[in-house]
């Protein structure tokens, strides 16, 4: 079931406000409910995904706040993170990974999946069409070029929240992993010893590597502290260097050369747009 918010005159939502996001979440809680199950290891990785998502709401807010945004426009930016990754579920449920290249983009499974629902069935048109196409985008290695100002600043917004929080999650894992494996955190990616070619390269020439060179766990972690390259607010690059993140990613890699190059390369990025942009 759907709580519809709705202008009297139009019957259209044209505006995020507190009730309407407030019915986004109790259909969020909803359809969630659907995929829960008495099998730990399949609890955990939706849990996982509940969780993502709450998180990526505060972190959205937070950049919001640090760019002055209106009331509105922070409501707009929180129903946006929290249908982000409502694909993510359903992807889980039929394929058990969360690796688009195995299964289906998940991105484009949650616009299908809310539309089919009729989640944004009673809003202004404007407003649906640049949520679903906010979240359309949110996984893509690049955002198109011929697209709105206003939905591509609010795609950056998402695209910012989200790596922070993605952030979050695999430096825990790395740091509290006892020896039990998650396939779905890791992509299913042997952990075995080297750097790729083209991984190394492209994050040296401070290039966002590219997701079909992961070979290896060691990759895909490099690939990581990457994402820095693709950062778009000073609040942003100010939590990751607060929060070290590239330092838990580094002592979660092996101490070889080629690894202290890539970290200090990017850490020296870091520095340098945060000082840049501050």
């Amino acid at each position: 079931m759907f709580l519809t918010i709705y202008d009297k005159k139009t019957k259209k939502t044209d505006t995020i406000n507190k009730k309407v996001l407030l019915s986004l979440k109790y259909w969020f809680t909803e359809y969630v409910k659907a995929f829960y199950s008495e099998d730990a290891d399949f609890q955990q990785n939706i849990d996982m995904k509940v969780e993502h998502t709450r998180r990526v709401c505060r972190e959205i807010i937070d950049i919001g706040k640090s760019l002055n945004l209106s009331p509105k426009e922070l409501f707009l930016a929180e129903a946006i993170a929290l249908l982000h990754d409502v694909g993510r579920f359903e992807q889980y449920a039929h394929y058990q990974t969360f690796v688009d290249y195995y299964s289906e983009d998940h991105a484009e499974l949650g616009v299908k999946i809310i539309r089919n629902n009729g989640v944004l069935i009673n809003f202004d048109k404007q407003i649906s069409d640049l949520i679903l196409r906010t979240i359309l985008y949110h996984n893509r290695a690049e955002l198109p070029k011929n697209e709105t100002e206003r939905c591509l600043f609010f795609s950056k917004l998402l695209r910012d929240a989200d790596k922070l929080d993605i952030l979050r999650v695999v430096t825990n894992y790395y740091q509290e992993n006892n020896g039990k494996r998650n396939e779905a955190l890791e992509l299913n990616l042997p952990d075995l010893p080297g750097i790729s070619d083209n991984i190394y390269t492209d994050l040296l020439a401070e290039r966002i590597a590219k997701a079909k060179d992961l070979k290896t766990l060691n990759d895909f972690k490099l690939f990581q502290m990457g994402w820095i390259y693709d950062v778009n607010f000073t609040r942003t690059f100010q939590l990751i260097r607060e929060r070290r993140y590239l330092e838990k990613i580094q002592n979660a890699l092996p101490k070889t050369e080629r690894v202290l190059r890539v970290y200090l390369k990017i850490n020296t990025f870091l520095k340098r747009k945060c000082y840049d942009k501050c």
